[in-house]
């Protein structure tokens, strides 16, 4: 039995589960999967047995259920140091954790009119001035920080501060929206874009979300 449990909804369209999931990948933890399927009658049922918010991810170690993705990173980040979840170089680690906040409390017409669902396409759908602006936003964001920290990091493996860290995990939803929507990045936004998705754990769990069987109507547009 694994010392951790990791409370996930769907694959395909949870995006905070993403997040929590690929935060304790990264950790290099080994846990337990406990995935609840998205509005269904139980769901709110089911979520409330191990998550005091009433939402998910919830990781659950040692009599503790921590709720919120953020939460869990830095949980981890305690519990873990040495796997890297924030950057090493106290600058870099202050702004990671500053795109990881704006993400966290931000962008809320980009996740309304983009929902995550990996497994569609839907081009063009969303592109509201007002999501597009967001999109530029982020897209500054990310350029800002490959500018200013990527180089100078122990290694560049293509992410926000070269190696993956909690920042990079906190976009890894919208990276699947802008395929999903079709949104169109310059070069080197694109490249960040696929070393995201060309990431062992994400190409895991994209693939696992690709063959789940069940379909959200609302997400699902037409």
């Amino acid at each position: 039995m694994s010392e951790f449990t990791l409370v996930i909804g769907n694959k395909n369209y949870s995006s905070w589960s993403l997040r929590g999931w690929l935060i304790c990948k990264a950790a290099g933890i080994e846990f337990e999967e406990v995935l609840i399927r998205l509005y269904e009658p139980d769901t709110k049922a089911n979520v409330a047995r191990y998550s005091p918010s009433g939402l998910m991810p919830v990781l659950v170690h040692g009599g503790l259920s921590i709720w919120d993705s953020l939460a869990i990173g830095e949980y981890l980040h305690e519990l873990r140091p040495a796997a890297g979840l924030w950057p090493e170089a106290a600058a870099a680690r202050a702004i990671a954790r500053s795109v990881s906040a704006e993400m966290h409390a931000g962008f809320a017409e980009l996740r309304r009119e983009m929902p995550m669902n990996i497994r569609a396409s839907f081009p063009g759908h969303g592109h509201t001035p007002e999501v597009m602006a967001q999109v530029q936003r982020i897209v500054g964001m990310w350029l800002d920080c490959r500018k200013r920290f990527a180089g100078s990091a122990p290694r560049d493996d293509g992410f926000l501060f070269g190696t993956f860290t909690i920042a990079d995990v906190m976009y890894a939803p919208v990276v699947t929206r802008f395929r999903t929507y079709g949104v169109k990045l310059d070069s080197e936004a694109q490249r960040y874009c696929d070393a995201l998705l060309n990431h062992a754990a994400m190409k895991e769990w994209c693939e696992e979300a690709r063959h789940e069987p069940w379909l959200v109507a609302e997400y699902e547009f037409r």
